[in-house]
């Protein structure tokens, strides 16, 4: 693909992410993203031969990225209880901003029950952001304030699980006060007692 042809398509994502955040996924039509966009169907079909389905699917792609990023300089060095803080600050900011406009959540539940494409996309990022979390939890763990009894891959599942969750009814209601008081009882749990948490442990901390 010629840089030209790579920029063409990128706007198109991008142009087609607006559009799902404004309209939803189901309710966005390829006329919608050629008027956002200034192009053309053939040039949709050009780049994305499969229509409607493959461009949303490349959406996803774009989104799952951004999920990742959006939560830098913090996710790739959780190695104290002040950067797991701000990790959690900017958690939260994120998807209080995005509110019940939040893509990948849209496209996920338009796509992921009916797709298997999009539901491996959605295992690729829980995969990546759990190693992440996982390599955090690791650090915490060596320096002595996580219980190294516990399973840190667990511990990162769980950590999504609340993210996940606050973020569903975050979606349904437009408050984050769930995602807020899931994260902050998972990061108080963890730093207050974390020899009481059996999460995955691998002996029995008594």
């Amino acid at each position: 693909m010629t840089p030209k042809g790579a920029a063409t398509r990128q706007r198109i994502i991008e142009g087609t992410s607006v559009e799902v955040r404004e309209r939803g996924a189901a309710a966005t039509t390829l006329d919608d993203v050629c008027a956002r966009t200034s192009t053309s169907k053939s040039q949709i079909f050009h780049y994305f031969p499969g229509g409607k389905e493959e461009l949303l699917l490349a959406v996803a792609a774009y989104e799952a990225d951004r999920v990742l990023a959006d939560q830098e300089p913090y996710l790739s060095s959780l190695t104290s209880w002040e950067a797991w803080q701000n990790w959690r600050d900017l958690v939260v900011r994120r998807y209080r901003k995005l509110g019940v406009h939040c893509p990948l959540g849209v496209l996920i539940t338009e796509l992921g029950r009916k797709t298997p494409a999009a539901q491996a996309l959605t295992g690729q990022l829980l995969e990546r952001w759990q190693g992440q979390l996982r390599a955090g939890v690791t650090a915490m763990q060596t320096a002595g304030q996580i219980s190294p009894s516990l399973d840190a891959d667990r511990i990162a599942a769980w950590l999504i699980t609340a993210v996940q969750g606050g973020v569903a009814v975050l979606l349904s209601t437009g408050k984050s006060d769930h995602l807020e008081a899931a994260l902050d009882t998972s990061l108080a749990l963890l730093r207050a007692k974390p020899e009481l948490l059996h999460v995955g442990a691998s002996q029995d901390p008594t």
